[in-house]
């Protein structure tokens, strides 16, 4: 009796470690039954097709640009922004010292901006020289995850800060911790203003414009859906779902051509995640054990097509992730597409699917 009682004595007190040692206070919330992989977002492999490009150096061209003349630009995990110019050469471009660059755009006088999670907006000119344009917002509070951004015709910059406590490394600890922390802002180059226009978002992630920039998009990661924030008209102001219950979590999103949105998701639903997400309890022992015994990304590579009424229009899919795997942005330049990708050591290229 006594090795019984010492067995759930070593338990509970193992038990009592992992909750102690959990570092997140969660929110509790029921996820929408996953949708099935049927229609159009069955399981295909058209990404199966896709052509890469290998980095000589380096790995997690988390989004991809093109600058007028053709040169590609990816940022890695060690802060690098790399160049790859259309005969193949690839150099570095740029290095943000301690920074992790996510979200990249070429604003009208040739500038990269870029969404650093750790060290907020920047300006790198042509000369590979940069500079800070906002890292807190109106109210203050600085950005602990800057994310994805979109440029308007007038120059504001409309870019997410996913989490005001969270950094880049520990985004499973957001996810699972629920409670939103993310917001949607403005940066005006006129004049250096920092405007939060939506706060309480759920992992604020990719951002993009509409066609009309009448309204401009953010994704909800850890609510599986994409919010649309109204610019112009009656409803100026005022956000909504633009589409929800997608079938894996949504990371970057850019407007190609013809009001189609491209969508990344990184990975499909994880029922790890969806069957913990109504208890703290659980939530808790989960982020307190070893970040290997936690949720991990499907080995996957899955972009979406969505159309301005947030109807999905097509699915392109690596099923087993053997061509591409983790897609966290698609960037469309002319009739291809670019998939980056936050750990693969690769660009990733397809040609535009005919759409009916």
């Amino acid at each position: 009796m006594k090795y019984v009682i010492g067995f759930f004595a070593i338990i509970l007190m193992v038990i009592t470690l992992i909750f102690m040692r959990s570092p997140i206070d969660p929110e509790a919330w029921t996820p929408p039954t996953a949708p099935a992989a049927e229609g159009i977002i069955a399981s295909n492999d058209l990404l199966a097709e896709a052509d890469v490009i290998l980095l000589i150096d380096g790995q997690g061209p988390e989004d991809v640009a093109r600058d007028s003349e053709g040169n590609l630009y990816g940022g890695l995990d060690d802060g690098r922004i790399i160049k790859i110019s259309p005969d193949g050469n690839q150099q570095t471009f740029a290095t943000i010292k301690d920074g992790r660059p996510l979200g990249l755009h070429f604003d009208m006088n040739g500038n990269l901006i870029v969404a650093d999670s750790w060290k907020g907006l920047l300006s790198i000119a042509p000369d590979g020289s940069f500079k800070v344009l906002t890292k807190t917002s109106d109210d203050g509070v600085p950005f602990a995850f800057t994310d994805d951004l979109d440029i308007a015709s007038d120059g504001k910059i409309y870019f997410s800060d996913a989490s005001d406590k969270w950094h880049q490394p520990d985004y499973m600890l957001d996810l699972l911790e629920g409670r939103a922390r993310g917001r949607l802002l403005v940066y005006d180059p006129a004049d250096g203003t920092t405007t939060t226009l939506l706060d309480n978002l759920y992992f604020a992630n990719g951002v993009a414009l509409s066609q009309d920039e009448s309204f401009v998009l953010v994704n909800e990661t850890g609510r599986y859906h994409v919010r649309r924030y109204w610019l112009t008209g009656d409803k100026a102001g005022t956000s909504e779902i633009f589409i929800d219950n997608l079938p894996g979590f949504p990371d970057g999103i850019s407007r190609g051509k013809d009001g189609i949105f491209w969508l990344a998701l990184p990975t499909p639903r994880l029922p790890q995640m969806d069957n913990i997400a109504s208890s703290k309890i659980l939530k808790r022992f989960v982020a307190g054990l070893p970040r290997g015994m936690q949720p991990e990304p499907v080995r996957m590579g899955y972009i979406i097509g969505i159309n301005e009424q947030g109807e999905i229009i097509l699915t392109m899919q690596d099923s087993n992730g053997a061509k591409v795997w983790m897609i966290t942005s698609v960037q469309q330049e002319g009739d291809t597409l670019y998939l980056g990708s936050l750990v693969a050591p690769q660009i990733g290229m397809i040609k535009v699917p005919a759409i009916n």
